[in-house]
């Protein structure tokens, strides 16, 4: 998913849990699944992050280069303006797009 394209809310928004659990049922299944994408996004995008700025690393950094880098002050701020991860999978929630199993529900069908 190109999280970079998420219409999730970057400023805190009041949710009712109730209507979130709609789907799933069960309140505190549904902040388990929330937590564990919110995870998932977290080190997906926390990994584009060091991979990006991996590019700019070098072993000798003088001072003066430390300052005077504007790309990479340039992505950190891209990065640290998105919305939060947590923001991205109760978005991704609402829209239906998170895929989640109960391995119990599995074993009573077989």
């Amino acid at each position: 998913m190109d999280y970079k394209k998420s219409q999730a809310a970057s400023s805190t928004e009041t949710r009712d849990l109730l209507d979130m659990a709609d789907g799933i049922g069960n309140v505190y299944e549904t902040l388990v699944i929330l937590s564990k994408r919110s995870n998932q996004i977290q080190q997906d995008l926390k990994e584009e992050l060091t991979s990006k700025l991996a590019e700019f690393a070098s072993a000798t950094d003088t001072l003066e280069e430390i300052f005077e880098n504007r790309e990479q002050i340039e992505i950190s701020k891209f990065y640290e303006r998105m919305p939060k991860p947590v923001a991205m999978a109760m978005e991704e929630l609402a829209e239906d797009e998170i895929y989640h199993r109960t391995p119990e529900a599995e074993d009573e069908i077989k």
